[in-house]
């Protein structure tokens, strides 16, 4: 299934509106895989605000953003327009103080 222009839009669009967003799988209040759990307790740790997309909800997503980040898997992590990765990055990034310093470098956290 090719990644549409349509979805391509979509996702473009979300990236660039949103400092901080993460494409997962249920909702920020209520993930529906670990994975996204731990990128979500991960970003509440350091305070962030952010948007996230359900991708359960839309299967041309779903399938779309794994074809726009060349990623194969979800969660996937987007700051300020660029891909960070998914949960085991995220988790190291946080591990090891890149994931706050990033934060900071964006202007995202203080």
């Amino acid at each position: 299934m090719a990644l549409s222009e349509e979805v391509r839009k979509q996702i473009e669009e979300d990236i660039k509106a949103n400092k901080v967003l993460l494409y997962m799988k249920g909702t920020s209040a209520m993930p529906q895989c670990g994975f996204s759990g731990q990128v979500v307790s991960i970003l509440n740790h350091f305070g962030i605000q952010f948007e996230s997309r359900n991708i359960l909800e839309d299967p041309e997503l779903r399938q779309g953003i794994k074809e726009f980040s060349d990623w194969p898997t979800i969660p996937q992590l987007y700051v300020n327009g660029e891909f960070i990765g998914g949960c085991d990055i995220v988790t190291e990034m946080a591990q090891s103080g890149e994931l706050k310093q990033l934060f900071q470098q964006e202007g995202i956290l203080s």
